[in-house]
């Protein structure tokens, strides 16, 4: 009652509807009173607080004793090219070399100050495509080798036989092969139509058991290759480095579609090993790099074996430790 005769006082001072709607509207909080007021005009309002950890927000520095995060940077391009040491030209001689590990013979022999070659090369018979056949070069003779220099980095040479004329280079315990003419030399007398380009090296078998030291030398072969293409696409000019990034990629695609033939590469990784690492040659000598003064290892020593831990006491590096129920 004291509210109501309070409200009634009230309105007979201020007898206008709107006047007294204006009066409750300000006693209890409701209508224009319970919005906020609007900013005037043309003034801008204040940006949205950033929330942490968003893009744009502002990022604290770090305490004392505190670290401070660290975004991860590209890798440094390398000052220098980095050089695998080069095969000899004599580390496949007196070995048996077959295409992709597979089949065919080659056979590179010391005479005199050169090189001969022996090679049998394995194809299709023209007549009938679906079988297969295999024929001598030379007609079984060693074929003379010529040498061609290093200008790609390895040793190249050149095997002039008139049916078949080859540009063999000398990798690492294998050959890659390249036919100098067409891609495919026919042998007419023979039925034979043969494709010998590949990289003809040891049958797999005996790269199984060196899978282990294989994929260290290709970790190693891969970053030189990077570093090289790295260092060359730097010192190129603007509209010099496209073809050298489509060099690199038509590199990566030559070297998978060869090795997808080679013997259970699958489980050595032979072939990989062998083309990166000849890329890795050719980009250092085309950088202007000594090839005959390597700066990098091939083949890195391995990593120190790290002792199992002992379980119970026991000691599984010691004689019969490994197995508590194993001979005594």
């Amino acid at each position: 009652m004291a509210l109501v005769a309070a409200v009634a006082a009230v309105a007979m001072f201020n007898p206008a509807g709107a006047n007294a709607q204006n009066f409750f509207e300000e006693l209890f909080g409701i209508g224009r009173a319970a919005k906020p007021p609007a900013p005037p005009r043309n003034v801008p309002a204040p940006p949205p607080a950033a929330v942490p950890g968003e893009p744009g927000a502002p990022v604290a520095p770090a305490l004392p004793g505190e670290g401070a995060e660290t975004r991860p940077s590209a890798p440094p391009v390398p000052r220098q090219p980095v050089v695998l040491k080069v095969p000899a030209e004599d580390n496949v001689v007196g070995q048996d070399l077959m295409l992709n590990g597979l089949n065919g013979a080659l056979k590179i022999e010391k005479a005199g100050a050169g090189y001969t070659a022996l090679m049998t090369l394995p194809g299709t018979k023209v007549s009938q495509p679906t079988e297969a056949c295999a024929v001598k070069l030379n007609a079984g003779k060693p074929v003379a080798l010529t040498a061609e220099g290093r200008s790609q980095g390895v040793s190249r040479f050149s095997a002039n036989a008139p049916e078949c004329p080859l540009k063999l280079e000398i990798l690492d315990g294998s050959v890659l092969a390249t036919p100098l003419g067409d891609k495919v030399c026919t042998f007419t007398a023979q039925d034979c139509a043969t494709t010998p380009t590949g990289l003809w090296g040891p049958g797999a078998a005996a790269l199984i058991p060196q899978a282990g030291e294989l994929d260290t030398a290709r970790g190693v072969a891969d970053k030189a290759v990077r570093d090289n293409f790295k260092l060359m696409t730097q010192r190129a000019r603007g509209q010099d480095v496209r073809p050298i990034v489509q060099e690199q990629a038509a590199f990566s695609s030559d070297r998978e579609q060869a090795c997808r033939t080679y013997a259970r590469e699958g489980a050595h990784g032979y072939c990989h090993v062998r083309y990166t690492e000849a890329r890795a040659i050719a980009l250092a000598a085309r950088l202007g790099a000594n090839t005959a003064s390597p700066t990098a290892s091939n083949t890195p020593p391995p990593r120190a074996r790290k002792p199992k831990p002992a379980v119970d006491g026991v000691n599984p590096d010691a004689a019969g430790g490994g197995d508590p129920f194993g001979e005594q």
